[in-house]
């Protein structure tokens, strides 16, 4: 238990001061000093910044996945519970990103280290994907022949405009209700989707 909570407390400090300075300018000195650790304790945790790093965004990304969990077991229509999902993705990255300030630069330029970090969420997105899917078909709200490929392609899908999403560049001149409008046109217009009417 000290164990957990004494990696967590660097795994934060790490997080804090390397939004507030960003990686570059972040030291494992700085680390300790601020964490009230010392240089010994911090290196038995990890090797490198560069570890020290990789597990602040592996921090961030376990909250998200926990959002995304948390969705994915509510006891709400799959058609909303999809669209709700991915609503939750883009507004829970766009967050981790701007609550880490200088991070935000070192995110986006070492995407492909990060990838590496996400892999794991990214499965269990997919799985989630799945998940409502079937869902959803069993209800017979979604025409879905391949829940399998389709799950990866939403995923990816979300996942592909995530920078844009963040950076504010899609329907800049829309209001957040006429955005997810078109949303629910292109993920229900991919899943077949049936309204209530359609169904009777």
């Amino acid at each position: 238990m000290a164990v957990s909570k004494t990696r967590a407390k660097l795994v934060d400090v790490a997080r804090q001061l390397f939004a507030k300075n960003g990686v570059d300018n972040t030291t494992m000195n700085d680390i300790s000093l601020a964490s009230g650790k010392g240089r010994r304790t911090l290196y038995t945790y990890f090797k490198s910044k560069e570890e020290i790093y990789m597990a602040v965004v592996e921090s961030e990304l376990e909250m998200l996945s926990d959002a995304l969990v948390k969705v994915a077991s509510e006891k709400i229509a799959p058609d909303v519970k999809i669209l709700k999902l991915i609503e939750t993705h883009l507004d829970s990255i766009k967050m981790i990103v701007l609550r880490n300030g200088n991070l935000r630069a070192s995110f986006f330029r070492d995407i492909w280290r990060v990838e590496r970090v996400r892999r794991n969420f990214d499965m269990n997105e997919i799985t989630l994907f799945k998940q409502i899917l079937v869902e959803g078909k069993e209800q017979g709200l979604f025409e879905v022949d391949n829940v399998d490929i389709l799950a990866d392609i939403l995923h990816y899908c979300i996942k592909g405009i995530e920078v844009p999403y963040v950076r504010g560049k899609i329907g800049e001149d829309l209001d957040d209700r006429e955005g997810w409008e078109y949303v629910a046109k292109i993920v229900y217009g991919a899943l077949g989707h049936k309204s209530v009417k359609e169904q009777s």
